[in-house]
C-alpha cells in the first residue's frame, strides 16, 4: 500500500480538469447575458481604479469619482451615438443596394470572372428545364433596420446595467482589496494576494490607456486619409478604425472590406476604389507592426496564436463584446499566473517571443 500511496497521482486528474474546463465554458456561453456586463465593469473598474486613487487622495469621495465616472461614460456614448446615428441609419438604409453595386462592379475585374458566371447561369437554365417543381421564394428575414430595432433595446440595457455595476464597483473603494487581505490567513498570503491585485489593475489600466491612445491616433488618420482621397463620411470611417482596432486581426480586416465596398460604391472603377482599402490597410499595418509594439511594453506582450485563439473563442461565446475583453482576460490571467507557483508554464506559453517569465518568489 506504501508503493502505491507513492506513486498516486497528486491533486484532480485530467478528467475532471477538462469537465471543469468544459463546465466554465458552458456556463461563459449560457450566462453570458449576466456575465458580460459583469466582467465588462469589472475590467473598466480595474482601469479606472488609477483615477479613483488620484481623486480620493485629494479627498474626493469614491462615490462622488464614480458619479463623475460613470456619468463621463455615458455622455462620451451618447455623442457618439447621437454624431454616428446619421451616416449609419443612411448606409443600413442602403445596404441591399450597396451590395448589389458591389457584386455589379466585382463582375468587371476580369474575364475569368465573367466566364464563370455564364457558365454558372447555364448550369442552372439546365437545372431549371430538367426540374419544373415549383420554386419557392426565400424568405430572407428582417432588414437591417427590423434587426437594428431589436437589437438596440438589449444593447442599451445591458450598457446600463454595465455602468450601474462600474459605478457601484468604483464606490466602494478598496473595500474588495480588503476583503482579499481578509480572508488570506498569514502574511505571505495576504502579500502575495494584495500584490497580484495590484499588478492586474496596473496593467489592464495600462493596456487600455496605451491601446486606446494608439486607436484614437489611428481612427483621426484614417479619417483625414480618407477625407483626402474623397471617400464620404470620414468622420465615420474614423470612428470605424478606432472601435474596430480594439478587436485585434479581425477589426483591420474588416475595416479593409468595409472600405472597399464602400469605395467601390463610391467611386467609378475598382482600381480607384482599392485605394481607400489599401490606405486602411497600410494604415493599420504601421501601428499593428511599430506602434503598438513600441508602446505597450514587454510586460503586455501576448502570444500572437493564444491572441488569436481567444478572440475567436470569446468571439464565439459573447460576439463582439467578447473579442473586445479578450485580450485584457488575458493579460489578468498571465499577470496572475506571473505570481502563483505552479502556473508559471501558463504564463510562459501567453507571454510574446523572448519575454520569459522569472519564477514567482516566495514572499511575492
Amino acid at each position: 500500500m506504501s508503493e502505491m500511496s507513492e506513486i498516486a497521482p497528486k491533486g484532480p486528474h485530467w478528467s475532471t480538469k477538462g469537465l471543469f474546463v468544459i463546465a466554465v465554458g458552458v456556463i461563459i456561453v449560457l450566462a453570458r447575458s449576466f456575465l458580460m456586463p459583469l466582467v465588462l465593469a469589472f475590467l473598466l473598474s480595474l482601469t479606472f481604479s488609477p483615477v479613483r486613487r488620484w481623486c480620493e487622495r485629494r479627498r474626493v469621495p469614491d462615490g462622488v469619482s464614480a458619479a463623475v465616472i460613470v456619468i463621463g461614460l455615458l455622455a462620451v456614448c451618447g455623442a457618439a451615438i447621437g454624431g454616428l446615428s446619421g451616416p449609419l441609419q443612411n448606409y443600413a438604409e442602403n445596404a441591399p443596394s450597396i451590395m448589389r453595386d458591389v457584386e455589379v462592379k466585382l463582375r468587371g475585374i476580369s474575364d475569368l470572372v465573367n466566364q464563370v458566371s455564364e457558365a454558372s447561369d447555364k448550369v442552372e437554365e439546365l437545372a431549371d428545364a430538367g426540374d419544373q417543381t415549383p420554386q419557392l421564394k426565400v424568405d430572407t428575414g428582417p432588414g437591417l433596420l427590423t434587426q437594428a430595432a431589436i437589437t438596440v433595446p438589449y444593447v442599451i440595457a445591458q450598457l446600463l446595467l454595465t455602468l450601474v455595476m462600474l459605478f457601484f464597483l468604483i464606490a466602494s473603494g478598496d473595500m474588495f482589496y480588503e476583503k482579499i487581505v481578509a480572508v488570506n490567513p498569514t502574511f505571505r498570503d495576504k502579500r502575495r494576494a494584495i500584490g497580484i491585485v495590484y499588478d492586474i489593475e496596473r496593467k489592464i489600466s495600462r493596456y487600455f490607456l496605451t491601446i486606446t491612445t494608439i486607436n484614437a491616433g489611428l481612427g483621426l488618420a484614417v479619417g483625414l486619409a480618407f477625407w483626402v482621397l474623397g471617400m464620404p463620411n470620414p468622420v465615420l470611417f474614423g470612428a470605424m478604425a478606432f472601435a474596430l482596432n480594439f478587436i485585434p486581426f479581425l477589426g483591420a480586416i474588416a475595416g479593409v472590406l468595409i472600405s472597399f465596398a464602400i469605395g467601390i460604391v463610391t467611386f467609378d472603377t475598382v482600381g480607384a476604389a482599392v485605394v481607400p482599402a489599401l490606405v486602411y490597410f497600410s494604415l493599420t499595418s504601421i501601428e499593428a507592426q511599430f506602434v503598438t509594439p513600441f508602446a505597450v511594453g514587454r510586460s503586455l506582450k501576448l502570444n500572437p496564436v493564444a491572441v488569436f485563439v481567444a478572440v475567436a473563442f470569446w468571439g464565439w461565446a459573447w460576439s463582439a463584446v467578447g473579442m473586445f475583453i479578450a485580450v485584457p482576460i488575458l493579460i489578468v490571467v498571465r499577470a496572475f499566473s506571473e505570481k502563483v507557483e505552479g502556473l508559471n508554464g501558463l504564463g510562459i506559453f501567453l507571454s510574446g517571443r523572448g519575454d520569459d517569465i522569472t519564477e514567482p518568489s516566495p514572499t511575492a
